[in-house]
């Protein structure tokens, strides 16, 4: 597989972060995989790993920044290599957590979550063991997770006095409720698969298999899916829910409001756009790919 050119802002170790393009068989689309590669030490990431990281994201939103539909992949799959996903940082190279922190510009160009927002396709998270702090935090920047049952969450922030940077104290009550959130979050308990998949923490569980190919499968399956879809949709439907959840519901639903007339505006005079959907739903044999 193709992988993207070394990045320019310093010299990596070509292995910390493998990023592979991969075609998908049913959409004919492309998907871009980040992989984590540290194995020897649970995908611990240390500076050299999170400006790879931030480099690889960086470029896959610079890619899909146009809603043309034909543009870059059509979604980005972030895993871990070996027996999990990450445990968190490696303490004998930490990234510096004030530049971490940092919303100057210099700062969020080598900072993963922040590059993760600027993707416009959905991303992926292929999780399976250890999802620790960082790892934890990582996750959450994700679009979609889906995990086995070896998956295990951890937030260890409290026990060793350090800080989240990458948003897992705003994010993670959003998304099981704040009740769990406090509880996971203040006890530095584990959270196993099961009881992600019941709080909402994993979006997807595979019950039968177990490892880190069985979830990155499962993922690639989920970006064939989303390949076959209008594009252009995705991206700002993608938009939408990203804008919608960061406000009120009431600014949301006005945000959705703006966003389906300037589309509608665009393509209800085209003439295409909605013969193509009445040819799709007459079953003439039009794959939605192609609209």
């Amino acid at each position: 597989m193709p992988t993207l050119p070394p990045p320019t802002d310093g010299p990596i170790p070509e292995d910390v972060v493998i990023v592979r393009r991969q075609k998908l068989p049913k959409s004919d689309r492309e998907v871009v995989v980040i992989t984590i590669n540290r194995p020897k030490v649970l995908n611990c990431f240390n500076s050299d790993v999170i400006r790879g990281l931030s480099t690889a994201f960086r470029r896959v939103a610079e890619e899909t920044s146009s809603d043309d539909p034909s543009d870059g992949p059509v979604a980005v799959i972030l895993n871990g290599s070996g027996q999990c996903f990450c445990a968190g940082a490696d303490l004998s190279d930490p990234p510096n957590p004030v530049a971490q922190s940092s919303d100057l510009p210099a700062h969020l160009e080598n900072n993963p979550v922040h590059q993760m927002r600027r993707i416009h396709v959905p991303i992926i998270g292929a999780v399976h063991s250890y999802v620790i702090t960082g790892g934890f935090e990582l996750a959450l920047a994700c679009d979609i997770l889906v995990g086995d049952m070896s998956t295990l969450f951890r937030d260890t922030h409290v026990k060793f006095g350090l800080a989240p940077c990458w948003g897992l104290s705003q994010k993670l009550a959003r998304r099981i409720g704040p009740g769990r959130a406090r509880w996971a979050s203040l006890s530095a308990t584990k959270i196993k698969a099961d009881e992600a998949f019941h709080w909402g923490l994993l979006d997807l569980l595979i019950e039968n298999k177990v490892g880190g190919a069985a979830v990155l499968d499962r993922a690639l399956e989920m970006a064939d899916d989303i390949g076959q879809n209008n594009m252009t949709m995705v991206k700002r439907y993608k938009r939408s829910i990203d804008e919608g959840t960061s406000r009120s519901l009431r600014d949301g639903l006005q945000r959705e409001r703006e966003l389906g007339i300037s589309h509608y505006i665009e393509t209800v005079y085209d003439g295409k756009t909605f013969q193509d959907a009445k040819s799709y739903i007459s079953g003439d044999g039009r794959r939605r790919s192609k609209l």
